[in-house]
């Protein structure tokens, strides 16, 4: 891993870039997943990989070789590389339309694996999207949740203490948030969120089992209740090779300037 400084707003900021042996792999990776190459077809020579990605030998064979290992590739001597058929789990999927439910879905047929509990002052952006007092009291939570055992997000979440206080941590490891949510009467009722492109640092990819760099998934949600008051503040790092975002798009508008709408789109 390679680190770089670069200044935004007059302060100071540190950049990942992933290794140059994970950069091949990655692509790689994908190309077999998508079927670029299909199982039993040859890869291009170490060479030719070389020329392509301007890299050297020995980077090549760093990628391959950790392809080797997830068996997505066979490595024959003097052949080549050859794609293997790639069988996983089947992703966890979500979308916009029922939102909620499908969350709260997602939490009963995986698991969940605690790493931090406890009480903490708001720092200001925490307080102001919760719209709690600046220092105020939250429950902050980091959670690393699985399927078919396999960690495929990293979740940190925030609760006005009022609310964290109805349950524990034995209640977290048995039950969804919104799930204990409503044990405690707190009526959820709709979620405003964002999503971009973040990457795995030295705390989160040992805990995803990703190589510090790998691209991932990253979500911001702020779930109110039913009076329009925050009782969630999430931010999430998902491994998009398990989790899928999906939304439905339709098209609005008079011609010529049709434009793309998401039809999924919940309303408060």
């Amino acid at each position: 891993m390679t680190m770089g400084m670069s200044r935004r707003g007059g302060e100071a900021r540190q950049e990942i870039v992933a290794p140059l042996h994970h950069q091949v792999y990655v692509v790689l990776r994908q190309q077999i997943i998508d079927g670029q190459y299909k199982p039993g077809m040859a890869l291009p020579s170490e060479h030719r990989l070389e020329e392509l990605f301007k890299v050297s030998r020995i980077t090549v064979r760093r990628a391959l070789d950790r392809l080797a290992s997830e068996g997505l590739v066979v490595r024959r001597h003097g052949k080549g590389n050859f794609a293997q058929p790639v069988i996983t789990p089947p992703p966890i999927d979500t979308n916009l339309r029922g939102m909620l439910e499908n969350l709260l879905a997602m939490g009963l047929r995986t698991r969940v694996d605690l790493i931090e509990f406890d009480y903490v002052p708001a720092s200001a952006e925490v307080a102001t999207r919760l719209e709690l007092a600046q220092g105020a009291i939250v429950q902050r939570v980091v959670r690393v949740r699985r399927h078919e055992n396999i960690p495929f997000s990293f979740l940190t979440t925030y609760v006005p203490e009022m609310v964290g206080r109805t349950y524990g941590p034995d209640d977290l490891l048995e039950r969804p948030l919104l799930s204990l949510f409503e044990k405690a009467g707190v009526k959820v009722a709709r979620a405003d969120q964002t999503i971009t492109a973040k990457l795995a640092d030295t705390r989160v990819a040992p805990l995803l089992e990703v190589e510090i760099g790998a691209a991932l998934l990253g979500i911001r949600r702020l779930v109110r209740d039913e009076k329009s008051r925050p009782v969630e503040l999430l931010e999430a790092l998902y491994r998009p090779d398990i989790y899928e975002y999906q939304m439905a798009m339709t098209r609005k508008g008079k011609k010529p300037e049709f434009i793309w709408s998401d039809s999924s789109t919940m309303t408060g």
